[in-house]
């Protein structure tokens, strides 16, 4: 009999993140500056976009500026911004062709005005697509988003003798949502940068050496491919899961 505790073993994962590298690597080897490397990520975006709605994926993560990003020279996080903005302009019409939500997760107040409104607007304006939600994760770290979660426990004054799992889990970014069930990281690095640490917990980690403007439907489809032959145990021994 199948444990009912354990999600149920797909070969298509609910929820995939992405941890977009290479960007800045790929444009220097072009003898570029790295926002050129950026600008040509958003290709890349488009088209896991296309693949993972295809292959019938619901939730899409994509770790595009994280809070330690801020901490780079400031003409790139001004570019950064810059290109966010007219990105999230350009492409709403075409998430609305595809019937793709928009939605964000982090520090977005700390974000500039224009980069907020434009965000806000194509949330709201996509708020009833249904086919793919695609969540940016913006001025975001797992260590800020659980920092936050222990300010708000302790200003609720919560009951250590009632405080679980469920309860931390209600108040993350995430809350609502499901856990990633895969996580691919381009570039050739092979670390979760900060990036959803307590969502990471049983998520199937892959690593390719591709630099993101570089990363097609091709790849995706791999890391698909190699996502549906690997046994997800849960911290349980295979023996385990087949009582």
């Amino acid at each position: 009999m199948n444990n009912p505790q354990l999600p149920v073993q797909t070969s298509v994962p609910q929820h995939v993140a992405i941890i977009m590298d290479g960007n800045g690597r790929w444009a220097q080897k072009q003898g570029k500056e790295r926002i050129f490397g950026h600008i040509n990520g958003v290709e890349a975006v488009r088209q896991t976009l296309k693949a993972a709605a295809e292959a019938g994926v619901k939730y899409l993560t994509l770790y595009a500026f994280s809070t330690e990003n801020k901490n780079r020279p400031k003409e790139e996080v001004d570019a950064l911004m810059d290109l966010l903005v007219h990105t999230i302009m350009n492409e709403t019409s075409e998430l609305q062709k595809n019937r793709i939500r928009l939605d964000a997760i982090g520090d977005i107040d700390d974000l500039p005005e224009k980069c907020r409104a434009n965000l806000r607007h194509a949330i709201r304006d996509t708020i009833q697509n249904t086919d793919l939600c695609v969540i940016l994760a913006l001025n975001y770290s797992a260590r800020w988003e659980l920092t936050q979660v222990a300010k708000k426990l302790l200003k609720a004054k919560t009951d250590p003798a009632i405080l679980n799992e469920e309860t931390i889990a209600s108040m993350l970014c995430t809350a609502g949502l499901p856990d990633p069930e895969m996580i691919i990281r381009t570039g050739g690095e092979k670390r979760l940068s900060n990036f959803l640490l307590w969502q990471a917990a049983y998520a199937e980690l892959i690593f390719t050496d591709v630099l993101w403007p570089d990363f097609t439907k091709q790849d995706f489809q791999t890391a698909l491919s190699d996502f549906s032959k690997r046994e997800r145990r849960f911290g349980m021994t295979s023996e385990q899961i087949k009582e």
